[in-house]
Order: structure tokens, then C-alpha cells, then sequence
């Protein structure tokens, strides 16, 4: 499985491309993967993007699929919108550009600069304004920790 490290800023072209760190599609390429095709989708929680190799994206929509119903209309209309607005990219060959669809650049807000954050399975892409105050204080994330994993600061 890939696993994508680390925050590189891009600037969007007058086109709306995007070059992908070149960090990420050496990874891809380390990692013995011919298929360079990777798919792009609004975020359920939060206002970026994300970005999953196909290999990935189609592992994660299996699973999700396998735990609905579709004889039960919730669960259809879910996936229904869990599917929209989805984009199948691949770089190009020279450059490594993506043209991600103007729809989803807007969605996050995206007009001259965005952050491609590597989040493990995934690339988060932010608006470059909206990734710097997406960072929570480190008190409110040791509390979380400490929520999350069920232990106070007190019993590390």
C-alpha cells in the first residue's frame, strides 16, 4: 500500500492544473505501480479535496459498499452522493500536471495556491489559506488524543 508523507504547496495555471509533488509520483512510481490514475473527490467532513490511487479508491469503495444496503433507500441515497462529483486524473508524462474539474477547485475554494497534504492512504488537496487554519491548537489535540484513546494527560 502507498503511503504519501508530507505538505508541498502548487500553484494553479491559468488552465487550472496542477503539477503533483514530485515526492508523491516518485512514491507512486517506487512503489512498482504502473497505473497512475488516481481519483479525486470533495471531503465528507472537511472543506479540501481528497485524492486516492485507483488501486486505493476502488479497496475503500468495495468495503463501504459491502457494509450497505441497496434494497434500503437511505443507504442508495448515500452512495448515490458518496459517488458525485467524483475525478479520474493521471498526470501527465512530462510535467506530472493534473486538471483537477474548476466544480471541485471551487469547492474548496481554490483560486491561485493549494496544499497537497500526504495523509497515509490518501493526498488531502486545501485551499492554500484554508490549510493553515485547519490546524487545531496543541492542547485541543493532546485532548482529543486523550479522548480518542481513553487515557488523561496525566496517564500516558
Amino acid at each position: 500500500m502507498i503511503k504519501f508523507i508530507g505538505e508541498h504547496t502548487a500553484k494553479i495555471d491559468d488552465k487550472g492544473r496542477l503539477v503533483l509533488p514530485s515526492a508523491f509520483k516518485s512514491i507512486m512510481s517506487a512503489e512498482g505501480n504502473q497505473d497512475m490514475r488516481l481519483v479525486i473527490k470533495k471531503d465528507i467532513y472537511e472543506e479540501c479535496l481528497v485524492m486516492y490511487t485507483y488501486d486505493e479508491w476502488s479497496r475503500e469503495s468495495e468495503e463501504l459498499k459491502s457494509r450497505l444496503n441497496f434494497f434500503n433507500r437511505e443507504h442508495e441515497m448515500f452512495w448515490r452522493q458518496y459517488m458525485r462529483d467524483r475525478a479520474l486524473v493521471e498526470p501527465d508524462g512530462k510535467l506530472g500536471r493534473i486538471s483537477i474539474p474548476k466544480k471541485l477547485l471551487d469547492a474548496i475554494g481554490a483560486q491561485k495556491e493549494v496544499v497537497f497534504y500526504g495523509s497515509d492512504h490518501k493526498i488531502e488537496i486545501w485551499a492554500k489559506e484554508k490549510f493553515a487554519s485547519s490546524e487545531i491548537p496543541n492542547e485541543e489535540f493532546v485532548s482529543l488524543a486523550g479522548s480518542i484513546f481513553g487515557q488523561d494527560r496525566g496517564g500516558r
